[in-house]
């Protein structure tokens, strides 16, 4: 057995999650080893959806607009019943986001982008290699890896990510319980082609929900053609993946009639959980994605729960390898696992939905949906649920400050128009926080805020420009005709932008995944000193470069 040299952080799982973790580890300068049992990336579509929240990492990344390249976005969902369309929501109406609605594209397209990604970055995977056992001490972690051709080796590594799927390994060796239930149900699929000969058209860029009495239908079009058929059926109705007559005959039972399965690319019988581990941590071991928790397939939810999850943990250990504080790694359990268990009952409400077979049940589920449809409150309450964009987290530790003027610590920043008058180019908040950096934005009230010049150029001196600075400062005021607007000479290194921005002179810290992390109001000196207590980096001797 030989001993492989110490990385900072190793990855066991190459999939969605493990990949954005890589990759914003990377781009945060933090060297990570990747091994993933799998002979390379995967070939089976599985997850299908991309949600804003999950986009939004990916834009973070550079990987987003590759991705929307090779996407279907898809304009909305309606639910069936007894032939009848009883419900639809509109998608693609999202305020707030550049992302405003969902893309449908299939799981090995987002693993091959992110994977390309990671080369570039500078990345590798090593393929074929899986996790035999984990001992985890106070500060590392041992795996015994199972290579190529049998070659056993052990890693020592100072922190782990454990993203090898819902069998994980790594959280089984840990003993970490895996709480919830399992479906007694059988979930069949196929991706293919469909021919319409009866009066019902096939949706040509939406998500079909059939509910029978003996079970539902899905439809969903697919970006390069064809759509994808969801079936469930009593545990135990067959083994191994359904042939076409089998989907066929569920298509004639529970569809509107005259839609015939020409040909599948893929077929797959699985069984559903959902479930979510009792812990996200134990000592320098995260669990992420599905190792974390797992979902129904209703809303699309696990990928996208899971990408935001690679990202989070991503970003904070590389501040915490950068030299901030080891505590600020206690808050990925705090705000994931909470997010992870709303994700995952969302799916369950919607995949009970569908479950239901008693005729009362039925009916009231149908008029429910009904009235919420007409109202537009299935669309209102559901998307945004399912959008993951503006998650809570008010409740974490490493949040502080008040609200005012719209800004709520622990969500999302609100957007604003932005003239740049200096430094890098963007047209909107969110487009500058894009980038996926630490950033203190300092807000003034007018074109000669004196107040809100002080403390950029406070936050200047502290971070903007100096060699491998993964912090950027932005100065936003507004201005009209009665304000004469000045860039400062003093402040060099850092982005000033024209813009209107409540009534306030405040400064807030964003976070990189574009949560307001901190807020103060600017309205006595020193106040801005307390705000960069709150940025998680460390000392100038430890930073990082940001890699582009």
């Amino acid at each position: 057995m030989t001993r492989s040299p110490t990385p900072q952080v190793l990855i066991v799982g190459a999939g969605p999650t493990g990949l954005t973790a890589a990759c914003t580890l990377l781009r945060h300068g933090v060297g990570v080893r990747v091994v993933d049992r799998r002979r390379g990336p995967t070939s089976a579509p599985k997850a299908l959806i991309l949600w804003s929240g999950a986009l939004e990492v990916l834009d973070r990344l550079e990987t987003a607009v590759a991705i929307g390249e090779r996407s279907l976005p898809l304009s909305g969902a309606s639910y069936w019943s007894r032939g009848r369309r009883i419900a639809g929501l509109g998608f693609g109406a999202l305020g707030g986001t550049r992302f405003p609605g969902p893309l449908c594209v299939p799981q090995p397209v987002t693993e091959e982008l992110l994977y390309e990604r990671l080369i570039q970055l500078g990345g590798t995977v090593e393929w074929s290699t899986e996790a035999e056992s984990v001992t985890v001490g106070a500060e590392e972690a041992t795996v015994v890896l199972n290579g190529p051709g049998g070659d056993r080796s052990t890693a020592r590594t100072r922190w782990l990510i454990a993203a090898d799927g819902a069998h994980s390994k790594v959280r089984e060796e840990l003993g970490i319980p895996f709480e919830g239930s399992t479906y007694a149900r059988d979930f069949l699929l196929g991706d293919g082609l469909l021919a319409a000969t009866g009066p019902t058209r096939l949706p040509p860029a939406e998500a079909q929900y059939h509910l029978t009495p003996d079970g539902v239908l899905v439809v969903v079009a697919l970006p390069e053609g064809g759509h994808r058929i969801f079936f469930d059926l009593p545990a135990g109705s067959g083994e191994g993946p359904p042939d076409d007559a089998e989907l066929q005959k569920l298509l004639d039972a529970r569809g509107p009639g005259g839609w015939t399965l020409t040909s599948t690319a893929w077929t797959s019988r699985f069984r559903v959980h959902t479930k979510v581990a009792a812990a996200f941590r134990s000592g320098p071991v995260f669990l992420a994605g599905d190792a974390a928790h797992c979902h129904s397939p209703a809303g699309g939810q696990g990928l996208n729960t899971g990408v935001q999850d690679g990202y989070d943990l991503g970003w904070k250990l590389a501040a915490v390898c950068a030299g901030a504080e080891p505590s600020l790694l206690d808050s990925y359990e705090a705000e994931r696992r909470p997010s992870a268990v709303r994700a995952v009952g969302n799916a369950d409400r919607q995949t009970k939905l569908w479950l239901l077979r008693s005729t009362v049940s039925r009916f009231l589920r149908d008029t429910l949906l009904r009235r919420l449809s007409a109202s537009g409150a299935l669309e209102k309450r559901l998307v945004p649920e399912l959008a993951q964009v503006d998650l809570d987290l008010t409740g974490s530790p490493i949040v502080s400050g008040t609200p005012a003027d719209g800004v709520r610590p622990g969500r999302r920043v609100p957007d604003t128009a932005l003239s740049m008058v200096y430094g890098r180019e963007a047209d909107s908040l969110h487009g500058y926080v894009a980038a996926g950096r630490h950033t203190v934005v300092v807000l003034g009230v007018s074109g000669t805020d004196t107040a809100a010049v002080r403390a950029a150029e406070t936050a200047a001196s502290r971070h903007a420009g100096a060699a491998g600075s993964n912090v950027d400062v932005l100065l936003i005021r507004p201005t009209d005709r009665s304000d004469s607007f000045s860039v400062p000479a003093a402040l060099p290194a850092h982005d000033v932008a024209s813009g209107r921005y409540g009534t306030t002179t405040q400064a807030l810290y964003v976070r990189p995944d574009g949560v307001v992390g901190a807020r103060v109001p600017l309205d006595r000196p020193g106040r801005i000193t307390e705000l960069l207590a709150r940025i998680p980096v460390g000392g100038e001797q430890d930073r990082v470069p940001y890699v582009s």
